[in-house]
């Protein structure tokens, strides 16, 4: 089943909150893709399979973190 189309703040809310991911995920994206690269097909499980999974998960957890700041910025009160 097709998402509903987003409204236009939250299609913009969408779009900075996937800069912040890319910016802060940069270096672990990076290293994935130099690990894919220097991996040949007979070893790209076992050891690798775990190299990539942890950075993966690393990726998910910034994300988690860039969303949790984007809310705590947006509920500041007068100071």
């Amino acid at each position: 089943m097709p998402a509903a189309p987003l409204s236009p703040e939250k299609a913009a809310a969408v779009q900075a909150l996937a800069e912040d991911i890319r910016q802060a995920t940069n270096a672990e994206i990076e290293e994935l893709a130099a690990t894919l690269i220097d991996t040949d097909d007979a070893h790209l499980f076992g050891q690798n399979e775990f190299k990539l999974r942890s950075l993966a998960l690393k990726i998910a957890a910034k994300a988690l973190e860039q969303h949790l700041a984007q809310k705590k910025t947006a509920t500041r009160g007068p100071a």
